[in-house]
């Protein structure tokens, strides 16, 4: 189901302080981000100059979704900082949780892909824990497919998890 008046834009170092705080509610909802609840100790300032070297580098963004101006999710593309990683673009996302399951994903991974092919990126990756059935099928269903497991690879909540890495040559 579609999320009337959503728009996917590009961040600047004037979203820093809504970014993070959109990041912290999204780490309290879910245990499939990386920052635990309280982990994330980012200043705006920080999150600010971020943005701008995101900017400046050419081969990395932050895509904001946003529904009526309030941010509701986010993806960032971060490609490689040397010449021969260059190409490759590693992929991190987050959706509140009243907004999943309606399109939000497709939306952003669709905005990032085009920006992407437009600066040459070959190879998108990412990773998932197996029991994200919900990313597991969006990130299947933008493309991308299982390259291997690394086991114990997390610890969430006191017990070891698997990370799976799934890639999409463009």
């Amino acid at each position: 189901m579609a999320v009337p008046g959503l728009t996917i834009r590009r961040a600047t170092e004037v979203d820093a302080e809504a970014w993070l705080a959109l990041a912290r509610r999204i780490d309290d909802e879910t245990r499939f981000m990386m920052f635990e609840p309280g982990e994330r100790t980012t200043t705006i300032d920080e999150q600010a100059s971020r943005f701008r070297a995101m900017g400046a580098a050419g081969n990395q963004a932050m895509f904001l979704a946003e529904v009526s101006g309030e941010p509701i999710g986010y993806l960032g593309a971060m490609g490689g900082a040397f010449r021969r990683s260059r190409h490759k673009v590693y992929v991190f996302v987050g959706i509140r949780e009243g907004f999943q399951g309606r399109g939000i994903g497709t939306a952003l991974f669709t905005e990032m892909e085009t920006w992407a092919r437009d600066w040459g990126a070959h190879r998108l990756e990412l990773t998932v824990m197996p029991h994200n059935t919900a990313g597991l099928a969006l990130y299947t269903k933008m493309g991308f497919e299982i390259e291997g497991t690394a086991r114990d690879a997390l610890r969430v909540d006191g017990r070891y998890v698997d990370e799976i890495t799934m890639a999409k040559v463009l």
